[in-house]
């Protein structure tokens, strides 16, 4: 496995993303509350650039001790969309949201010297 450069850690900052193109296809790495996740830029849905598509937080629904709903809201856990179909992934496990048996496949990121690499 090679460790390729992505960027200086200085000026990746919380909410930003890069796609990298390596000799295994596009990668999509994300800066999210101190931490750097990394992502094959492909969907396993239908292939389309999941790592290209909106953050956002969750949606979850409020359910009362009764049962009874409550509405929505948004939690506090990150959202990759998929821009083509809008599946839904959490960016710090890459598992989709809809169906826990898919999930992006992920990287090994490393920071080494205020540089920060992936592995592929």
């Amino acid at each position: 496995m090679a460790e390729i450069f992505v960027v200086k850690t200085d000026g990746f900052k919380d909410g930003d993303r890069r796609i990298v193109k390596t000799p295994k296809g596009e990668i999509g790495v994300f800066a999210h509350e101190g931490g750097f996740y990394a992502y094959a830029n492909h969907c396993v849905h239908s292939g389309g650039p999941a790592c290209e598509g909106i953050l956002i937080p969750r949606v979850e629904d409020i359910i009362a001790e009764d049962k009874t709903y409550h509405g929505q809201k948004f939690s506090d856990r990150m959202q990759i969309v998929c821009p083509w179909h809008g599946w839904e992934f959490d960016l710090k496990s890459g598992v989709c949201a809809g169906d826990a048996k898919y999930k992006l496949k992920k990287y090994e990121t490393v920071v080494r010297g205020g540089d920060l690499y992936v592995v592929a």
